[in-house]
């Protein structure tokens, strides 16, 4: 099996990350419950299937992303058999001591095959050399498969902000504390 090269990113790579579609189908989605009476707010996120698979668009705008790429704390590129497949952008705040990955994409062909979970472990490997002490994922509440591999990562569901995307989409967040 083809290893996965995880390193920094330059800028000959733009050209052709660009050209990775970063939306995704689902079949799922996360469902946010609100409640609020006498004192009281309650919220609540369930797991529910949806009647067919739909297009998730990506919560950023696709066209300005390669302009604040570079601006990032952090660029990393997958590179499989050779072709670039995915790349994640982290911002680092350094006064609270998190990460935030910000960006996470695979190519579609390649999607639950690792590379975003290698993505992950260096991004948490980098913020861990820095002294950063946590590292948070954002995603879109209908990114079924981000939540997925966000749990299966060890990562805790830890806040949610309603029309936090451009798209109005609903931004859940997920956190790890690094070692």
């Amino acid at each position: 099996m083809p290893q996965i090269e995880i390193r920094p990113a330059t800028s000959s790579d733009i050209p052709v990350l660009v050209k990775i579609d970063p939306a995704c189908s689902t079949t799922h989605v996360w469902q946010m419950d609100y409640n609020s009476e006498q004192g009281q707010i309650g919220v609540a996120f369930r797991d529910i299937r949806l009647p067919r698979s739909v297009r998730l668009e990506y919560p950023r705008s696709v066209e300005s992303m390669p302009d604040t790429w570079t601006q990032k704390d952090l660029f990393l590129v997958a590179r499989k058999d050779e072709e670039l497949v995915g790349y994640l952008t982290l911002v680092a705040d350094m006064e609270t001591r998190t990460a935030r990955i910000v960006d996470l994409v695979v190519t579609d062909k390649l999607r639950r095959q690792g590379i975003g979970s290698a993505l992950i472990l260096a991004a948490q490997d980098w913020a861990s050399r820095q002294k950063l002490r946590r590292m948070m994922l954002e995603m879109q509440a209908k990114n079924h498969a981000g939540i997925n591999l966000a749990r299966k990562m060890g990562y805790d569901f830890c806040g949610f902000n309603d029309h936090f995307f451009a798209n109005h989409d609903i931004a859940v967040f997920f956190t790890y504390i690094l070692k």
